[in-house]
């Protein structure tokens, strides 16, 4: 079993507001609701088809870390704390990234209690630097992924990846065919 974070990246803003905008414009083609959440594990196969078509024009890249829980491979007493091993496997995502960030604003999904969300963003401000010890990060935004397009795509990012992970064959071509030339790393930890 695998615990599946993925970090979409956009470098340029307008970019990501278009491609948020045709994700909206996917919801009138498919003749869904305005508020209809594009969630990996909830829609059909004729929907992560549509949508993986939809967003692969818009210039994105993508770091996917994927935390193999298998007991056999993962121990200490870390691991046994969810808090804890939610916050691991973030900031190794975000390790994995650190290149590629530069006074970042990070939307993140929201999820836990209010506590937890406050002490992820500080555990991510406070542990995500660069080489020369500054921060990486600007800004931290909670935001609930029903009203976030560019979480739904990280949501897509990290479904699909963990079914490929899983070695299911479908999703190992909905990869390979549409995500491969966004990804920049995708790193199973322990191997």
């Amino acid at each position: 079993m695998y615990f599946v974070v993925a970090l979409v990246i956009f470098d340029d803003h307008d970019e990501a507001g278009r491609c948020d905008l045709r994700i909206d414009a996917l919801r009138q083609q498919l003749h869904l609701s305005p508020s209809y959440e594009f969630h990996f594990s909830h829609n059909s196969k004729r929907i992560h088809e549509e949508f993986l078509e939809a967003v692969q024009e818009f210039s994105f890249s993508y770091h996917v870390f994927a935390l193999n829980k298998d007991p056999e491979r993962l121990y200490g007493e870390g691991f046994n704390h969810k808090s804890s091993l939610y916050k691991f496997t973030v900031r190794k995502s975000f390790e994995n990234a650190s290149p590629y960030l530069d006074n970042a604003i990070v939307v993140v999904d929201r999820s836990g209690d209010r506590k937890f969300r406050d002490e992820l963003a500080s555990y991510l401000r406070k542990r995500v630097k660069s080489d020369d010890g500054r921060s990486l990060i600007k800004k931290v935004k909670i935001q609930r992924s029903d009203g976030n397009n560019l979480l739904q795509l990280a949501d897509y990012v990290a479904g699909v990846s963990h079914r490929a992970l899983r070695g299911e064959p479908r999703e190992v071509d909905l990869r390979r065919r549409y995500l491969a030339s966004h990804e920049v790393t995708w790193r199973v930890w322990p191997a």
